[in-house]
């Protein structure tokens, strides 16, 4: 958002929670956005804001279908290598995985969506399963970038629509999953992350399918996470 802001010379604002990766906002920051951290809860914050100012747009991750759609072209790059019929994707506040999923329903029906969701905030997987959006207060913020409290309505419907099924992952899952992906892949993603190859790991039990593919996203991994990922021995 902030650099598709400041690529128009529009300035965005966003707002975080305290305990936000300072790698992340720092390249937020270099893109050009305003960073607020609050104490509370950030959408409160922002909508607060919105609404004392003119000309300001707030745009809310999960809510808005826009944002949704603007994830789905990882569906595009998806489809250009084929040969799959299960793919695993992150699950926070589900805008990836149903832009994603939106765009495999209509050029390939068969693929089966998996979302992948932290075991310490499985807000929206519960919401998937009871179809209600009610908050549910994360145990742990390890996986940042899929640790929501409460999941929008709109996001939910567009869920449980479009994903097939969800596998939670622990946290010494994604360390794993982490390690691999850097030293096989040369990438070195955030805990959120290496949530899809967490889920593959836990073999065609929990994701089935004859081949799976999944999306490993995000590179806001903060120091303290790079000692968790030395070599087990």
């Amino acid at each position: 958002m902030a650099y598709a802001a400041r690529s128009r010379g529009i300035t965005a604002d966003v707002f975080v929670p305290e305990p936000t990766s300072a790698v992340k906002t720092a390249r937020m920051e270099a893109l050009g956005a305003r960073v607020h951290r609050v104490g509370g809860d950030p959408q409160t914050a922002a909508d607060a804001f919105a609404a004392e100012g003119s000309g300001l747009v707030p745009a809310v991750d999960g809510r808005d279908a826009a944002i949704a759609e603007g994830a789905g072209t990882i569906g595009v790059e998806l489809l250009r290598t084929g040969g799959f019929d299960t793919v695993v994707l992150p699950l926070g506040d589900g805008a990836l995985i149903t832009g994603v999923s939106r765009w495999l329903r209509a050029h390939a029906p068969g693929v089966r969506v998996v979302g992948a969701g932290a075991a310490a905030a499985p807000a929206m997987a519960r919401a998937w399963r009871t179809g209600r959006a009610e908050p549910v207060a994360p145990s742990s913020a390890f996986a940042a970038g899929i640790s929501i409290t409460a999941p929008h309505p709109e996001a939910v419907r567009r869920v449980r629509a479009l994903v097939d099924g969800v596998v939670l992952v622990e946290e010494g899952e994604l360390v794993r999953a982490a390690r691999l992906a850097a030293a096989a892949l040369g990438v070195l993603p955030e805990p959120a992350g290496a949530a899809g190859l967490a889920a593959v790991a836990r073999g065609p039990e929990a994701v089935p399918g004859a081949s799976v593919a999944t999306v490993v996203t995000g590179a806001n991994a903060d120091p303290g996470f790079l000692a968790d990922l030395a070599p087990e021995g």
